[in-house]
Formats: C-alpha cells, sequence, structure tokens
C-alpha cells in the first residue's frame, strides 16, 4: 500500500538557492550501488533546502540499508514483490507503472530522477503526457544485463523522452538505442572514503563484494583462489554480498576443497564494512555499470585487482600504476597477479597510496555538483548535446 503525504512544506530562497521537490525512484531500498549513489545525492539536496522524496518500489517494512538524511521523505509503493496465481508480469509492470503515475500525481514534484533500466521505463512510461522533465540513470552494462526483449524494445522507444540520461563511463553510450544517445551525459559515481583498520597480526584476506549473481564473476574468483590457496596458507578470501547463487558458490568451495579458506559472510554489518577486513581488493565481474567498491576499496587505500570487464575499471584503474588490470575473465591471468600481490607487501602499499589519491578525483563533493548543474535546468543539458552552450562544471558526452 502506497504511502504519501500530499501537504509539501517548500523550503525558504534566503540562500539564494531556488528550492525544489525533487522525486528519485527506485527498485528497493537495499545494499545495492544505486542505493547509495541516490543516498548521498538525496541527502545533499535535502540539507540545501530541497524538497526530496523517494519512491520506492518495495514494502514500507523493508529495510532501508543506507543512511539518509532525516528530512528525505520515503513513498513505499509496496509492489515490487506483489505476485499472485495467473497475473502475467506484463499485468503488473503495468499495475506499478500506474502506482508510479498516481504517486507523482499527488507529490507533483519539481524534477523526477530515476535509477536502474526497468525503473526508467516504468517511470516514463508513468510520466508519459506530464511536463516535469525526468532524468534517467543507467548503471549497468545495457548490452549484457539480462533483459528480455519486451523491455528492451519499451526501452528503444522511450528512452528519448527522457530530459538527460545519466551514463557513468563514456563507452556505455553506445549501448543506449540510437535516437537516445544525444540526450547522454557521463556523471561517475561518488565515491566515499571508508576508514580501515590495522590487520590483525598475520591476517591476510582478498576481499570481494557484490551481489551473489553471475554478473559479478565470484566463481572465477574462486577458481583462481583455489589454484593458488595451498602455496599461500595464510590467506583468505572473504566474499561479502547476498543473491541467488549463494547454493552454487558454496558447492564449488566444497568442491574446490577450499572449504573455510573462501567464506561467504553475507552482507557486511554497515556500508562498507568490508574494507576493515580487507589486504588486497578484487573485482572479478563479467561485466559493470561503474563499480561503485572498486572506487570505494581505491579510496580507503588498498590495493585492487579488477578484470578488465566493461565498463569502468579501464575509467578507474591505471594499470600498474593505481591497481591490476587482468584481461577481462582469464582466471589464471587472475590466479597470478593475485599471487604477486599476496607476496609483495611494498607493493601492495605502494598500489595502495596511489589507488587513494586517484579515487579523489571521485569525491562526492566533485560528483554531486554535477548532478546539482544537471537537476536545474535538464533541458539546457540535453540541448547542449547539439552544440549549445553547456552549463561550467559538466563533462557531457553525446554519441550520434
Amino acid at each position: 500500500m502506497e504511502r504519501i503525504d500530499t501537504e509539501i512544506s517548500r523550503p525558504s530562497e534566503a540562500s539564494g538557492h531556488r528550492p525544489m521537490h525533487i522525486a528519485f525512484i527506485l527498485s528497493a531500498l537495499g545494499a545495492g550501488g544505486a542505493e547509495r549513489v541516490v543516498s548521498l545525492i538525496a541527502s545533499h539536496w535535502a540539507a540545501r533546502g530541497d524538497t526530496v522524496t523517494i519512491i520506492a518500489f518495495d514494502a514500507p517494512e523493508d529495510p532501508v540499508y543506507h543512511e539518509f538524511d532525516s528530512r528525505v521523505r520515503f513513498v513505499r509503493l509496496g509492489a515490487a514483490t506483489e505476485k499472485s496465481a495467473g497475473t502475467s508480469a506484463m499485468f503488473r509492470s503495468a499495475r506499478r507503472a500506474w502506482q508510479l503515475r498516481r504517486a507523482l500525481r499527488r507529490l507533483n514534484p519539481d524534477r523526477i530522477i530515476s535509477f536502474l533500466t526497468k525503473v526508467n521505463v516504468l517511470t516514463l512510461l508513468a510520466t508519459i503526457g506530464g511536463a516535469t522533465p525526468v532524468i534517467i540513470s543507467e548503471r549497468n552494462n545495457l548490452a549484457r544485463q539480462g533483459m528480455n526483449g519486451l523491455w528492451r524494445r519499451l526501452a528503444d522507444a522511450l528512452y528519448q523522452r527522457a530530459a538527460v540520461i545519466v551514463m557513468q563511463t563514456e563507452r556505455s553510450i553506445a549501448c543506449l538505442p540510437r535516437n537516445a544517445r544525444d540526450r547522454a551525459l557521463v556523471i561517475p559515481n561518488p565515491l566515499l572514503r571508508h576508514e580501515t583498520k590495522e590487520p590483525e597480526a598475520g591476517a591476510r584476506h582478498l576481499v570481494a563484494v557484490g551481489r551473489l549473481e553471475a554478473q559479478k564473476g565470484f566463481d572465477l574468483l574462486i577458481s583462481a583462489f583455489a589454484r593458488i590457496s595451498d602455496l599461500n596458507p595464510q590467506w583468505t578470501l572473504i566474499i561479502y554480498g547476498e543473491g541467488p547463487e549463494r547454493p552454487v558458490l558454496e558447492e564449488q568451495i566444497r568442491k574446490e576443497r577450499v572449504d573455510g579458506r573462501v567464506l561467504l559472510p553475507g552482507l557486511s554489518a554497515a556500508p562498507g564494512g568490508w574494507v576493515e577486513h580487507g589486504s588486497i581488493f578484487v573485482l572479478s565481474s563479467r561485466f559493470e555499470g561503474f563499480p561503485n567498491v572498486l572506487g570505494e576499496a581505491m579510496a580507503a587505500g588498498l590495493a585492487v585487482i579488477a578484470f578488465d570487464c566493461d565498463f569502468g575499471p579501464r575509467d578507474m584503474i591505471s594499470d600498474g600504476v593505481d591497481g591490476i588490470l587482468i584481461p577481462d575473465g582469464r582466471v589464471g591471468a587472475l590466479a597470478d597477479a593475485l599471487v604477486r600481490l599476496m607476496r609483495d607487501a611494498p607493493l601492495r602499499d605502494r598500489l595502495g597510496a596511489s589507488a587513494a589519491q586517484s579515487a579523489a578525483r571521485f569525491a562526492p563533493d566533485r560528483i554531486i555538483a554535477r548532478w546539482d548543474a544537471v537537476v536545474v535546468q535538464p533541458w539546457r543539458i540535453r540541448d547542449a548535446s547539439r552544440g549549445e552552450a553547456q552549463p561550467a562544471g559538466l563533462e557531457l558526452t553525446s554519441a550520434g
């Protein structure tokens, strides 16, 4: 059941900033990277005096993993997992779009911002006929993520309706429908710096983080670690996260005979809490959009190793300078690189220090300033991709 307080109090303009009502739309408020980015941006805007509402399709009783400013409002539609016998997926999606349309009409925000492909499609459907600028954000590799033909056709038809499409890397723009690429601009993710602690004496941990699903390639990482674990008995691999592949990964751990050496502890107790346990961070993904956890590991000064997958790692790591890039999917090369780092503490220290310096370019204040510019006049950002004046501070990328 949706919960909406229709009485919106608009902040004053005494600070010189013209306050707006900004509505974010998400699937849920769990531990994902998109949710973390929204928590940072939404809290910033609420603190500066905007009215910020988060609309999510999950239930009111579902947990909120990331911290939000106390002034951020929440509308939980309770439609994310509703299923009933004989009800088609298409009907459920149409119903969610209708619920969203009703919520947006009641709230009447000045700007609408949605995250993730299916939510973007539902948002663009729900706002047909409306005048409020809709900004959508893609957070994954559109060419690789699992999506049936209907959703892809809807994206192809609807994405050109967006005022702006925020992408995370330049190369990812080529995945957009051709008729929507002139609306694309690149804003990488803001990266928080989580404090690290001195490891326990003798403790050595490889750390990986993400949803336990095929995209994240944890099966590849376990295979690589199994090849070298006997020769490096002081090291443990810890994979933080939850997801549908847990039983498969647990069976692989047994078959590879690395029980007790590869741990699946679930989610970290707090966002970024996994940093405290890491000596080396490993990103083994088959594809990405812009891996937050890789950036957070770099910001924390961990030595990092990543597959050179599409998209993100190559935009973040200079190979051999502030991390190590491995040819995409090469398990043997990953195992060799792990051994190299595990046995060379000075190299870990050097790469980690350089990584922390490199990650400063993704500091929240720098990235959120770009979002500030987009939300003020999104139609001007769109027009800039056609050769008109571009607002200062934006990295605009257009592809025809």
